[in-house]
């Protein structure tokens, strides 16, 4: 019986050689030397790795991705319409919503006719990727530079509405102008479309 022939399904596979180690590989003692180089040089550096939080913040980047926030628009309104693509792009699963549907009168609350009654993330699952700002249609939900407050209870960690969005008070805002890239800046500045209006 002829022994089928075995092909890798991937190009992954390397084959590895079985190179002879040289007489100074075999001693270990170059690269001891090495190791303790740079174990050195790191020890007598000046500059200090550490900072003395909360008394002295270290300088973030721009596009930090912290604490969410669900943004409103120029009149005040929620911009999140439920549409639960930030709960099916969350790799997590962080993200659970309740949809319900805007009553006369609430025009000034909610910029569509479905709103999202409730708005929960847990934080303890998220990790922070960002595929839920990159999934929303309407701009609604964005990560920041602020930091999640610490606590040592669980139950603290799931965020609901309350501590989602931002505040009426437009001074009070979240600006996340530094995590929109140059073209989308652009494009929020033509009111013909009616994604800006």
């Amino acid at each position: 019986m002829a022994t089928p022939i075995t092909q890798p399904l991937t190009k992954r596979s390397q084959v590895v050689s079985e190179k002879r180690m040289t007489l100074m590989e075999r001693i270990y003692l170059p690269a001891i030397v090495k190791g303790m180089g740079i174990t050195l040089k790191h020890f007598f550096r000046l500059r200090k790795a550490t900072v003395k939080y909360p008394e002295q913040l270290r300088p973030m980047s721009p596009v930090y991705r912290g604490m969410h926030v669900l943004k409103r628009d120029e009149q005040g309104r929620e911009r999140c319409t439920a549409c639960g693509l930030c709960a099916v792009a969350c790799p997590a699963e962080a993200i659970t919503m309740v949809a319900a549907e805007r009553k006369n009168g609430e025009e000034k609350l909610y910029r569509e006719e479905k709103y999202a009654a409730v708005y929960e993330i847990n934080m303890l699952r998220c990790i922070f990727c960002g595929d839920c700002e990159d999934a929303c249609p309407k701009e609604a939900i964005f990560l920041t530079d602020r930091l999640v407050p610490t606590d040592y209870t669980r139950g603290t960690f799931v965020y609901g509405k309350q501590w989602l969005v931002e505040p009426l008070d437009p001074a009070l805002r979240v600006d996340v102008s530094k995590r929109q890239p140059k073209a989308v800046a652009e494009f929020k500045k033509d009111r013909n479309f009616a994604h800006n209006r």
